[in-house]
């Protein structure tokens, strides 16, 4: 498998730990974004939107990251990741359009603004984000994982970009259960890091 990767994107990052946590052998092709590498002819054959992550297992081809946990824990992770029931699978699905777009346009647009200097709404973004962390709070105030009663594809949707706020200077001190998650996804056998992500100590 190929995973065509930013190493500073968190999106790319859980891709990474998926793959991690499933034993699964890869290697990384770091794409130049600074060159634009992703706008040209030979990354749009592989994705006509021009962004990464992108995943090449032998024959196929995914683009997205939240497809390509889904790819990855329907192919390679049984039942474990993604039920295939439909109201336990529907539950993780949810949680990956809360990735898509509350977490991306909430902690990941604060960080991108103060990390990268991104022109952003920065208000807007961390109302966004408080919205949202508020939310995960009462959720992992109840129950350890976010879908169901075990780690699912949903935690490792969510998890980057909330690990990464910090670089957004933001304080996850208001939110504890939230921080013990964290501390859960960070304990998984085959968890794997970046640099920037709040360190926690494991539950």
């Amino acid at each position: 498998m190929t995973l065509y990767e930013f190493a500073p994107s968190g999106n790319c990052h859980k891709v990474r730990l998926m793959l991690s946590l499933l034993g699964l052998a890869w290697r990384s092709v770091a794409v130049n974004g600074r060159d634009r590498e992703q706008k040209s002819a030979a990354f749009l054959a592989l994705n006509p939107f021009g962004q990464v992550p992108v995943l090449v297992d032998g024959t196929v081809t995914v683009r997205d990251s939240q497809s390509i946990l889904v790819y990855l824990a329907r192919r390679y992770g049984g039942e474990q990741w993604l039920p295939g029931e439909p109201a336990a699978m529907a539950e993780v699905i949810a949680w990956l359009s809360v990735a898509s777009y509350e977490v991306w346009q909430g902690p990941a647009m604060v960080r991108a603004f103060h990390k990268f200097g991104r022109e952003v709404d920065l208000a807007r973004a961390t109302a966004l984000m408080t919205d949202l962390f508020a939310v995960l709070e009462q959720r992992l105030a109840s129950q350890p994982w976010l879908a169901l009663d075990r780690p699912t594809i949903a935690d490792i949707a969510v998890y980057p970009y909330v690990a990464l706020v910090p670089e957004g200077h933001v304080d996850l001190a208001p939110w504890p259960a939230l921080v013990r998650w964290l501390g859960r996804v960070q304990a998984l056998p085959g968890y794997v890091g970046m640099p920037g992500m709040a360190v926690t100590a494991s539950p």
